[in-house]
């Protein structure tokens, strides 16, 4: 009878390890996606957006080499001196760009969305190069999107852009034409008296306000070449001949359930409800708590029930306490500054440095798996003089990799 109620008591037991689940979390592979489509189908905005909501990094050609220019950083420099000189950025050099970029801290974290490689350019590496560039990846893409698109659709869609000179904006045809603005604005006005419920003063003010009604704005905008039709057709010829059939390769090899194909007729925002139902990816968001408290018991009081993570499930400290994980990690035991706090899944850490605090966020994975967060070891070797403590000291650090 006895161990019969012991089994019923260890039925209801709580197996759940917060260790073991945080370990699996730090050790998992970060969600990775890639898009794929014809030129001028979406591509660049619905991964923008989902790189937005997911708090992936987005990475594509133009978003790179900004970063790196804003940056300083060495390749930043070189597209700098190229672009004074009044020379296009080689091929080459944005294919590093994009690959180094894949390989930073923060996308071994976050995951990315990748859009725009492989490229229809074959300067430097040939889309089957580029392919397998892809595949040889230390981050693979989970997902592939393939935006699909007819022809026809897609060259009325891209010859219907226009983009304002001053602000760099593109706009479709359905924002900038009067007669489909009065087309939609018919249709509404018929839904709307089908459906008395819907609440038009509102509607009416915001079109009022909005400047692309006003002539003027819509005599400034211009069309681009890329976007003439003729060129919008050679374009997608280019596509099919090139990229098509190593692209089909590619979403072959590619386990079906984690194959989206999506509509190009459908607007950005409708592509994105329709990915959001095909997966559901892991967010990693931080939640950054810049506090100027002087102690740290009164900063972990005060955030305890701040921004509970659940109904009676407050924040807590990690398990190394006051320690700078960053420091720890470098082997040094350094207190961290309370006014350098942030809080990643449900714990505090506290960061000794604004430098330590943006390395640690970028990417906290180093900081948080094991060996971490064992202190470091110190050794005191003691003996007369000649006795051989240097040597014993060298041979130890190479050990153990540490420091005399």
């Amino acid at each position: 009878m006895a161990s019969q109620e012991e089994k019923q008591a260890q039925s209801f037991a709580d197996i759940f390890d917060e260790d073991e689940a945080e370990k699996s979390f730090l050790l998992s592979k970060p969600t990775c996606l890639i898009i794929l489509g014809k030129p001028g189908s979406g591509k660049k905005t619905l991964a923008r957006k989902l790189a937005q909501i997911w708090k992936c990094i987005f990475i594509e050609a133009l978003e790179v080499i900004q970063m790196n220019i804003h940056e300083e950083t060495e390749y930043g420099l070189k597209c700098q001196e190229l672009l004074f000189k009044g020379q296009s950025i080689s091929e080459e050099l944005v294919t590093e760009m994009i690959l180094k970029r894949i390989e930073s801290p923060e996308v071994a974290h976050f995951g990315y969305v990748l859009s725009g490689f492989p490229s229809l350019s074959e300067e430097y590496l040939t889309v089957s190069q580029q392919i397998e560039k892809i595949k040889n990846l230390k981050l693979k893409p989970d997902f592939v999107i393939n935006i699909k698109y007819s022809d026809y659709d897609l060259c009325q869609r891209i010859s219907g852009q226009r983009q304002h000179p001053d602000s760099g904006q593109v706009y479709h045809r359905n924002q900038w034409d009067p007669n489909v603005i009065e087309k939609h604005k018919k249709e509404k006005d018929q839904y709307e008296e089908e459906n008395e419920e819907e609440d038009k003063e509102q509607e009416e003010e915001e079109t009022a306000e909005d400047p692309l009604t006003m002539s003027e704005f819509l005599d400034q905008l211009v069309q681009r070449p890329e976007d003439i039709l003729e060129n919008a057709e050679e374009r997608i010829g280019m596509y099919k001949d090139i990229m098509l059939h190593p692209l089909e390769d590619l979403m072959a090899e590619q386990d079906c359930q984690y194959l989206i194909e999506l509509d190009g007729n459908q607007q950005p925002d409708d592509l994105f409800v329709a990915k959001n139902k095909a997966f559901v990816a892991s967010d990693k968001n931080y939640v950054c708590c810049y506090c100027s408290f002087n102690k740290q018991d009164e900063l972990f009081r005060v955030l305890s029930s701040y921004k509970l993570i659940a109904h009676r499930y407050r924040w807590r400290r990690s398990r190394w306490g006051q320690a700078c994980p960053v420091a720890l990690k470098e082997g040094d035991i350094v207190m961290g500054n309370p006014d350098l706090a942030v809080s990643f899944l449900g714990k505090m850490y506290v960061l000794s440095s604004p430098e330590a605090l943006k390395t640690f966020m970028l990417n906290p994975r180093p900081y948080l798996l094991p060996p971490m967060p064992l202190p470091p070891c110190k050794v005191l070797v003691f003996g007369p003089p000649f006795s051989g403590r240097t040597t014993i000291c060298n041979l130890i650090a190479h050990k153990y990799k540490g420091k005399v």
